[in-house]
């Protein structure tokens, strides 16, 4: 799972459920949630860059200050307004469309 998130682009942002779908499991998306709160150890994976389906930040409160997730996506040109990516199925990064299947 790590290792897809590794895989979105800078300035792009995807999905908890669109890993779990990727990866085979739709109904895991909870459990991508949780691995992503866990990933804050781990300097390499940009979980800020992974959102709920509606683009909202609902993983702002796992990170070291409540407003670090939107200050690394803006700092990746990507604007948030009110805890939402805006625009954000222009910048939805999709792993089934874009990887191969793991």
């Amino acid at each position: 799972m790590y290792d897809v998130v590794r895989l979105i682009p800078e300035g792009r942002v995807t999905s908890y459920g669109a890993i779990a779908a990727y990866l085979g499991s739709k109904q895991s998306s909870r459990l991508v949630g949780w691995a992503m709160n866990a990933s804050h150890s781990l300097h390499d994976v940009p979980a800020h860059r992974v959102v709920n389906r509606n683009g909202f930040l609902s993983g702002k409160h796992h990170f070291e200050t409540s407003n670090q997730m939107q200050y690394l996506l803006e700092k990746e040109g990507l604007m948030v307004i009110h805890d939402k990516v805006v625009d954000f199925e222009k910048y939805f990064w999709n792993p089934s469309m874009e990887l191969d299947f793991p």
